[in-house]
């Protein structure tokens, strides 16, 4: 084997050394913005109220796109908001 050849061995192992090299140091960047992302979605559950919080109510909503109907029947407080139905907040009703 001669010197020219033994270089060019040599550049073609060095070639797939940085390519080995560039694609972890790729994977491991993916890696870790994947990782930060689904951190981000990791959200604590609010915390369960006190029972003796919860005071009797007797309210009505419809929702105004579909007329789906709720009786809210306990709340946190005597005028609670509005629960959410197709994305609208739910009009209180008479009866």
């Amino acid at each position: 084997m001669d010197r020219a050849a033994r270089c060019g061995a040599s550049m073609v192992a060095m070639d797939w050394v940085l390519r080995g090299g560039f694609a972890l140091v790729v994977a491991l960047t993916l890696y870790v913005i994947g990782a930060s992302m689904l951190r981000k979605f990791h959200v604590a559950p609010p915390a369960e109220p006190d029972p003796a919080d919860i005071k009797p109510v007797n309210l009505r909503y419809r929702c105004i796109v579909c007329g789906a109907e709720v009786t809210m029947t306990a709340a946190q407080d005597e005028d609670p908001e509005p629960p959410r139905h197709c994305r609208e907040d739910m009009l209180l009703t008479d009866a």
